[in-house]
């Protein structure tokens, strides 16, 4: 990778990042285990709480995990090949927005908060644990996995700029896209009608 310009290897990465976050990992999931497309349960989210809902534990786990990968492993080679801060967070919003919009199923995807997880464990480990913790303790409390994504992803800049300032870009813009992407979710949480586990 030495032998690659860093500006090059940036767009190849976040290029890469974009194509794994395409990829609908609940999709595969659910065919495996044979269970119905997660898009037609609940939010029609194709994430792991949707699997759940059909699936059970096993099968949300594995999705989890995947989606989590997906997000992970282009910002781990981003960090290994050294590229910048602003580099690696370009390549860990890129696999985010690969799975909300993803090229392999016309550009209609999930919500991202998984892959949000696995690049920000690449690139901000202390911050995305202190914000999955967040995310465990509203869903203990609530059991309304929407809202716990929501309260954890808002959080995100505030942590960040505290523990790892050069990652509040990211943070921010993570923000932003998520709870965009849950604007139904809040709009069923303002009537007291979104789904509790």
């Amino acid at each position: 990778m030495d032998l690659i310009p860093a500006p090059l290897l940036t767009v190849m990465l976040c290029a890469l990042a974009y194509l794994l976050g395409s990829i609908l990992f609940a999709l595969p999931v659910c065919q495996l285990w044979q269970l119905p497309d997660p898009r037609a349960q609940g939010s029609g989210n194709p994430g792991a709480t949707n699997v759940y809902r059909t699936g059970g534990w096993l099968p949300a786990l594995v999705t989890l995990v995947l989606d989590a990968a997906k997000g992970w492993l282009p910002v781990w080679l981003a960090h290994h090949a050294q590229l910048s801060i602003l580099s690696q967070a370009m390549v860990a919003l890129c696999a985010v927005t690969g799975h909300m919009v993803p090229l392999f199923y016309r550009f209609q995807g999930g919500k991202g908060v998984a892959t949000a997880l696995g690049g920000g464990l690449a690139l901000a480990p202390v911050t995305t644990l202190l914000l999955a913790a967040i995310w465990s303790l509203v869903m203990w409390r609530w059991r309304i996995s929407a809202l716990a994504s929501i309260v954890a992803i808002v959080s995100g800049p505030v942590l960040s700029a505290l523990l790892d300032p050069e990652t509040l870009p990211l943070f921010g813009l993570l923000a932003i896209l998520i709870v965009v992407r849950h604007r139904n979710n809040l709009i069923r949480l303002a009537q007291g009608r979104e789904a509790r586990f």
